[in-house]
């Protein structure tokens, strides 16, 4: 299992603040990374299938890839084995997710979501792995063209 917290931050966490266990990140980590992945793949599959467009279909499937890279850091097993489906009280799914109109509302609200879920995965990543919070910014940022290419294009 990877060793995710160093003792300084072990010691500051007790002195401090809530002290975030191990199997409270990963289940941060698991729901996140789970919401980017299904995000970027309805939105590379809009690329391919909908607007024929080998070059961001590729920018999708990118960053998609790069993001499994960022994550592995943590032990893809030990955030998979943290998962919590029972437990979780925020699956319930709420009516607006449900609406969906145009091609266009397809890759607002996916791409919505994936830039959310790369900000908490950078920001929960800041507490454990400083250059795996590095990536996910830019992969952030790097979806921000992505998207406003892609736009361009519907």
């Amino acid at each position: 299992m990877p060793h995710c917290y160093t003792e300084k931050q072990n010691s500051f966490m007790r002195k401090n603040k809530t002290v975030l266990s191990q199997r409270q990140l990963f289940r941060v980590i698991d729901a996140n990374y789970n919401r980017a992945k299904e995000g970027l793949r309805v939105c590379e599959d809009i690329c391919r299938f909908v607007l024929d467009d080998k070059a961001l279909t590729a920018g999708f499937k990118k960053v998609r890839h790069a993001l499994v890279g960022a994550i592995a850091v943590f032990g893809l097993k030990e955030i998979v084995s943290a998962r919590d489906i029972l437990k979780d009280v925020g699956k319930k799914t709420v009516d607006e997710e449900s609406k969906r109109f145009s091609v266009e509302d397809l890759l607002y609200s996916n791409s919505q979501r994936v830039k959310e879920s790369l900000r908490v995965l950078e920001e929960f990543a800041k507490l454990v792995n400083i250059k795996a919070a590095e990536r996910l910014k830019r992969l952030r940022y790097t979806l921000y063209d992505l998207e406003k290419e892609t736009f361009k294009r519907l």
